[in-house]
């Protein structure tokens, strides 16, 4: 934080509510923003913590016609869970709110009619989808038909879930809307956009040129589709589930989810601080800091940005956009349809009491540049041996030896009786504290929880070498030396972990006596006496005979049966799905294409290639370029496999490829030709390659 901040507003990405929070929420998200917003606390800055439920768009009203209720009935019941879960995990907003509220509807329609009165809109007739039968016009969600590229029957209009393409219904074979099973026509209607393309000049010079400090994942992408040309986006369209466009022309037409969610933020500040909320929203003293999952960056860096400064309201915009990427599941991208996911209601029932695991676990292994993958395993090995065997070992060395041989009481020690050994360690712990505290500055949490740890890590070797259990007898003042600078460290650490690890943290305070018991583990404000980050790195927490309470285990072995349970329980899962998958195999096969000739086929010069070269594209998540030997020349081809595919698995495949497609330029590079793939009807793609290796040229015909 190179400027002085007077106040500090922290959001955290709204979740959907129409279904539970999972890990992937938790390590894209949650987690790391209450690390930073624990961390600014002990810090004593002036810090709000915003969130809430997102409870308007078509899926939540999808999901209630299936399950024959009201959208009302379910966002009231997933904004219930969703919100128990996060505080039973200590996830500690200032206020978790949601947008069906009245004061939500009331400033999302004020922002809408500030811009709207401003001129700051466009007005354009489309045609659109629209239910002959059920008269209605149809979101892209209740729209089906068959996936056009894997053949999924049950496509919705804007994605299949089964393959992950993005669509829009106009792809889709067959399609039918989900009310009336009637083929939807195309019907004029109009709606409000909002031209972001007259605010791609400011958007540049701010993000672009202002923010290169900017995590590399999200200025690349930002810098993406600036690159690309912003096109106005739609801020109004019919639905019947949302607030309502206030304006005359806007009946049966709602704001649209994207324009009406970030709003959100501001609403629930209001709710909050009704009469100084301004002062958090739009003062210069104000730092505001966006924390999301990738697939909202362009929304929090360019389209909720366009939104404030079309406003004019004097709203400040974000000092930065920490996104984080996506986090996966043993090998599998967590989907929450084929319920590939661990739910945070789930772990706080199976792991009781065991907050502070997953919160570590998930910061330590957190995708913060590039996704990363979550097992039972690792979360088992690193409790075990990290938290159980490294920072709780110490810490209970440390309290059990100080209660055996001074009772409890913290021994006392003068300074010449320090040797050279026990200045090293004293001077160890502000150049580690030091790196703890630059790594939270730069949202760097991975790196953060490895110094925490490396502060636990001092200690359990300080106390190995010196081993005051042998020397007691023979020389108590030297254990007394000892004991004072673990317990002080052990204070420290209670410091340094609160951001990470509250329960635990809470806990060891209690322990050393300065906390009470029950101290509150979701504060909303800077906490009191000597647990402040200032202090982090100090040796006088603990004075000479203060009352120890007595030692507990910071943490619990996690034994084999526990994790075999959840590997278990993955792999029915994945059984169900695969037996799924095969059963509707048959049915999701495309149909046979339309007829052509042999001089047709002849076109097509269609040989045997070997790679040479790989390497994925910057800034993009599915592209490789591949450089490859056809026995005719060596040429470049841009293909999207790296979903697939890692470089290094390519180099040496041989591979058939179409060798006289026209050249085109993909992302600045001349693809010459085009790889051939097979889709399984799962939507995974394999080469189609040689069963024999053959010559590099070989024409297949």
């Amino acid at each position: 934080m190179d400027k002085k901040f007077k106040r500090h507003l922290i959001t955290a990405a709204l979740p959907y509510a129409n279904g539970s929070v999972h890990i992937g929420h938790l390590a894209g998200v949650y987690v790391p923003a209450d690390i930073y917003v624990r961390y600014l606390r002990l810090r004593g800055e002036e810090v709000l913590y915003i969130c809430g439920s997102d409870e308007h768009g078509v899926p939540i009203t999808f999901k209630a016609k299936e399950l024959g209720c009201t959208p009302q009935q379910i966002v009231d019941k997933y904004h219930a869970v969703i919100k128990d879960s996060f505080h039973r995990f200590g996830i500690s907003f200032s206020i978790y709110s949601r947008t069906s509220s009245k004061i939500h509807a009331q400033t999302a329609a004020e922002f809408f009619m500030n811009m709207y009165k401003q001129g700051k809109f466009i007005e354009q007739e489309s045609e659109q989808f629209y239910d002959p039968v059920a008269k209605v016009f149809l979101a892209d969600r209740y729209i089906v038909g068959t996936c056009p590229k894997c053949g999924n029957p049950d496509a919705y209009g804007d994605q299949c879930e089964k393959c992950g393409s993005t669509l829009s219904p106009d792809e889709l074979i067959e399609p039918h809307s989900k009310l009336s099973g009637e083929r939807p026509i195309k019907k004029s209607t109009k709606h409000w956009f909002l031209p972001l393309d007259q605010y791609e000049p400011w958007l540049k010079e701010w993000i672009i040129e202002g923010h290169k400090e900017w995590k590399t994942n999200v200025y690349g992408q930002c810098k993406s589709w600036l690159d690309g040309g912003l096109k106005p986006r739609a801020v109004t369209r019919d639905l019947d589930w949302g607030v309502p466009v206030p304006v005359e022309g806007g009946e049966g037409k709602v704001l649209y989810v994207w324009f009406d969610a970030p709003i959100g933020y501001i609403s629930n500040t209001k709710e909050l601080l009704p009469d100084s909320w301004e002062q958090w929203w739009k003062s210069n003293d104000t730092r505001l800091i966006h924390f999301i999952g990738k697939d909202n960056i362009v929304f929090h860096c360019i389209v909720f940005p366009a939104m404030l400064k079309g406003h004019a309201g004097g709203y400040i915009i974000p000092e930065n956009v920490p996104a984080n990427e996506f986090l996966n599941l043993e090998g599998d991208k967590i989907s929450t349809s084929r319920n590939w996911a661990i739910w945070l209601e789930d772990y706080l029932e199976q792991f009781q009491g065991q907050q502070d695991v997953l919160r570590y676990v998930l910061c330590a292994n957190a995708p913060e540049t590039k996704d990363n993958d979550f097992t039972w395993k690792d979360f088992q090995a690193r409790n075990n041996s990290e938290l159980v065997a490294i920072y709780g070992n110490f810490v209970n060395r440390a309290l059990v030896l100080t209660h055996k041989y001074f009772d409890g009481k913290v021994p006392g020690y003068k300074e010449e009786e320090l040797t050279d050994q026990d200045k090293e360690f004293i001077n160890s712990i502000p150049v580690i504290t030091k790196e703890l505290q630059e790594n939270l500055n730069h949202f760097k949490f991975r790196e953060a929880i490895k110094e925490a740890m490396n502060l636990a890590r001092l200690g359990n070797k300080y106390l190995t070498d010196t081993e005051p259990w042998k020397i007691y007898k023979t020389n108590p003042d030297r254990v007394a030396v000892i004991l004072n600078l673990s317990l002080q460290l052990c204070a420290n650490l209670a410091i340094a972990f609160e951001p990470f690890c509250p329960f635990s943290s809470k806990k060891l305070q209690y322990m050393l006596g300065l906390a009470e018991q029950n101290n509150e583990v979701c504060p909303t404000s800077a906490p009191q006496g000597k647990i402040r980050w200032e202090l982090l790195g100090r040796r006088d927490f603990l004075q000479q005979g203060d009352s120890l309470n007595p030692a507990e285990l910071l943490f619990a072995k996690i034994e084999d049966e526990a994790i075999d349970a959840q590997i278990q329980r993955l792999a029915d899962i994945k059984k169900a799905n695969a037996a799924k998958a095969k059963e509707e195999g048959g049915k999701s096969l495309l149909p046979q294409k339309e007829e052509c000739t042999i001089e047709e086929f002849d076109k097509m010069d269609i040989r045997t290639a070997t790679v040479l070269q790989a390497e994925a594209v910057p800034k993009t998540d599915k592209l490789l370029k591949l450089t490859i030997d056809t026995g005719i020349d060596q040429r470049v081809i841009v293909s999207g496999i790296a979903e697939y595919y890692k470089p290094e698995e390519m180099v040496g495949k041989q591979i058939c490829i179409l060798a006289n497609l026209k050249p085109r330029k993909i992302r600045g590079i001349e693809s010459k030709g085009m790889i051939l793939m097979a889709k399984e009807p799962n939507g995974k793609m394999r080469f189609v390659t040689p069963q024999e290796p053959l010559s590099n040229g070989c024409i297949i015909g």
